[in-house]
């Protein structure tokens, strides 16, 4: 985790520091003459400015600059909107805001915010391209596609997964650190990928955790609201869980031997949500987790530090 932007703050709870400062005033009473009251200083320009809150003519931001990376801020004073490249960031009441890059995001993108003079502040991103883990299989991919009856059973499992996703959940976990789901070995990286003569397949769109047995519980990696959990096992995900922490940002979790929630329920960081299996499309016992920001995926690998 890295801070990205001006201003040197500690945790991004921290990106607003509103100062209060309690006055006390001695009132003179009948047996006080009024000679012998305290007299109160005059304030000087200096100081009613110290005492006055900063005023931030850029965006304050920190996370990872990178594809597959996210980074959380605060827009400059008065903003009263703000954009990436074009699409709206919906801010809190303290003018914060969340965003991400995909998996295959471009070298640049583009912050705007929008300030109640109708003035604009814009601020340009490098993201860093990063090496993924590319296999190179000298076999043809697969030919023909799933078969009629398999997309059969797929298409009402895909309807249930975008629908999860479309929720409008009003939870701040989006805000948090996140803490790992489970500790264990991690059998499979987010972004690697095969190629088949030339042709590529898709990629590992999440991390997987491996433990070595099936059962291990796993916990919630942050605050968030439960949009799917998956009763009878979909075809390739299994008993399947989808937390969304607001903000557009939502962890799933696949191949679950057991879900200990339901859809509705809102769970806070560190609760005990499910157990590791092998549900679904998986060759053993590991928890698959994904975690996407509107179309984009992420790597969760950098939501977290390292395992202790």
């Amino acid at each position: 985790m890295r801070w990205l932007a001006m201003g040197s703050v500690a945790g991004f709870a921290g990106l607003v520091a509103l100062g209060s400062c309690n006055a006390s005033s001695i009132a003179a009473t009948d047996e006080a003459p009024a000679a012998q009251t305290t007299p109160v200083a005059p304030v000087v320009a200096g100081e009613a400015a110290a005492a006055a809150p900063a005023i931030r003519k850029d965006f304050t931001l920190k996370g990872e600059l990178t594809q597959g990376g996210w980074i959380r801020g605060q827009v400059p004073s008065r903003a009263v909107s703000a954009s990436l490249n074009g699409q709206e960031l919906p801010l809190d009441g303290q003018g914060r805001f969340f965003a991400a890059f995909d998996r295959d995001a471009g070298a640049s993108a583009t912050l705007t915010a929008m300030l109640a003079d109708g003035s604009t502040v814009t601020k340009q991103l490098a993201i860093s391209p990063r090496k993924w883990n590319i296999e190179h299989v000298n076999v043809a991919r697969r030919a023909g596609g799933p078969s009629a009856a398999f997309m059969e059973r797929r298409r009402p499992e895909l309807a249930q997964i975008n629908a999860a996703r479309k929720w409008d959940v009003k939870s701040a976990g989006w805000a948090q650190d996140f803490v790992w789901p489970v500790k264990g070995r991690i059998s499979g990286r987010f972004g690697s990928q095969r190629i088949y003569r030339g042709e590529p397949g898709s990629y590992h769109s999440g991390m997987d955790i491996a433990t070595g047995e099936s059962g291990t519980p796993f916990v919630a990696p942050a605050d968030g609201v439960v949009t799917l959990a998956a009763a009878t096992p979909f075809s390739l995900e299994g008993h399947l869980l989808i937390i969304d922490h607001g903000n557009g940002l939502n962890s799933a979790f696949l191949h679950c031997s057991k879900l200990a929630v339901k859809v509705g329920d809102e769970v806070k960081r560190g609760q005990y949500i499910g157990n590791i299996g092998s549900t679904g499309r998986a060759t053993g016992p590991h928890l698959h987790w994904s975690i996407k920001w509107r179309n984009a995926r992420l790597d969760p690998l950098l939501f977290v530090g390292p395992q202790n």
